[in-house]
């Protein structure tokens, strides 16, 4: 009960000593404490992968089995994160609710946008997400 209260409470008692995030569980501290030990205790019994969360496993494993638990009502197409089916359906909606603060071109996932952002330049990126060659010029000009 003290630790459901929490959430209403706002109280993270639980600080890494490493970066000072605060949790409002311990077990919440101990997972993001991995982060930065390195520590890996979960092994995939198919392919030997060192991973870091339960839960992490449970959707690695997915690689292997094939299961596919999340499910596109408007299409069908199957994925094994509920994240990925959430940046999916942006298709279909039109959402992109990311905007590039270089080029301002409005992205529909968070990949795009660090991409957009400056691990490409402005130029190589928009080519790469635009049609034509006048979109680009509008664009840069």
């Amino acid at each position: 009960m003290i630790t459901h209260q929490r959430i209403h409470s706002g109280q993270r008692p639980y600080t890494c000593g490493v970066c000072n995030k605060s949790f409002s569980q311990q077990n919440h501290l101990t997972t993001h404490q991995r982060m930065h030990s390195g520590e890996r205790p979960y092994t995939c019994d198919v392919c030997n992968k060192a991973i870091s969360q339960q839960s992490h496993l449970t959707t690695h494993r997915r690689v292997h089995s094939g299961e596919r638990p999340y499910t596109c009502a408007v299409c069908n197409k199957a994925f094994i994160r509920h994240s990925y089916l959430i940046t999916h359906q942006r298709i279909h909606s039109g959402e992109r609710p990311y905007t590039c603060e270089v080029c301002n071109k409005a992205l529909s996932d968070k990949n795009s946008l660090i991409k957009c952002n400056g691990r490409l330049g402005v130029e190589d990126f928009c080519k790469s997400v635009l049609k034509f060659e006048c979109e680009l010029k509008v664009v840069l000009f």
